[in-house]
C-alpha cells in the first residue's frame, strides 16, 4: 500500500462526506441525527458542550457505534441513523466519520468547523460544568 500524507488521507476521507455546516446540522438533530461529540474532557471543560449531543470519545468511538460491538452505546441506535461527529475545529471528525462509515453508517457525516464553527454561529452551547 502507498503512503499517504494527512492532508490526503483528509481529502479522501471528506470527498465520501456530505459535509454539514452548524445550522444544517442543527436542523439534522431535530430530524432526528445524532450529533457525536469526540471532543476531549479538557475541551468539554474549558469550552462547553453542545445540547443533546452524545460525547463518544474518540478512541472508542468505534466500538460505541459498532451494531456488533459488546460495548456499543444504544443511544447511538441503527446503521440507518445519521451520525454527525464533532470535534474541536472539523479535522478529527472527517477521519472519524469516514471510519463510521466503513462500519455501515452510510449517512455518517461531520460538522464543518467543528464545536468552534457552532460557536461562533451563535447556536446554543451548555457553559463548561
Amino acid at each position: 500500500m502507498a503512503r499517504q500524507t494527512i492532508d490526503e488521507l483528509l481529502a479522501e476521507a471528506r470527498s465520501r462526506l456530505d459535509r454539514l455546516g452548524p445550522h444544517e446540522a442543527a436542523a439534522a438533530m431535530a430530524d432526528d441525527a445524532l450529533l457525536i461529540d469526540v471532543r476531549s474532557d479538557n475541551q468539554r471543560a474549558a469550552d462547553g458542550t453542545v445540547p443533546r449531543a452524545v460525547h463518544l470519545p474518540r478512541n472508542v468511538l468505534e466500538w460505541r457505534c459498532d451494531p456488533d460491538s459488546d460495548s456499543r452505546d444504544p443511544r447511538v441506535g441503527g446503521l440507518e441513523r445519521r451520525l454527525i461527529v464533532m470535534c474541536d475545529a472539523g479535522y478529527q471528525s472527517s477521519l472519524a466519520a469516514a471510519t463510521l462509515q466503513e462500519l455501515g453508517f452510510e449517512r455518517a457525516t461531520d460538522l464543518a468547523g467543528g464545536f468552534q464553527a457552532w460557536r461562533e454561529t451563535g447556536l446554543p452551547v451548555e457553559p463548561p460544568a
